[in-house]
């Protein structure tokens, strides 16, 4: 793993940041959650089918779970994002 990820690529913990997420502009213009989540879902459904030799299962579930952490940085970043802005709005005057 490596610290100068793009959203197609997997992710550590202490890569947590927009750095991560946008790294590569290109891959992070084209990187999209509900294109990502509905990959995750597709993966799943040829798990569940049984016609996967274990091998191809296990590197699929591996793909998986490389999106699903792909997801969960996004998410973080996003809720971090709202934190911020929730923060920005307690603090305006009342009178605003």
């Amino acid at each position: 793993m490596s610290d100068s990820t793009s959203p197609g690529t997997a992710y550590s913990k202490s890569s947590l940041s927009s750095k991560a997420i946008a790294s590569d502009s290109q891959t992070a213009q084209s990187w999209s959650y509900e294109q990502t989540v509905a990959q995750i879902e597709a993966i799943i459904t040829r798990i569940e089918l049984g016609d996967l030799e274990l091998a191809d299962v296990f590197e699929q579930f591996a793909t998986a779970v490389e999106h699903l952490r792909e997801c969960e940085i996004f998410l973080s970043h996003q809720q971090r994002q709202m934190d911020v802005l929730v923060e920005t709005l307690m603090d305006e005057p009342e009178g605003f």
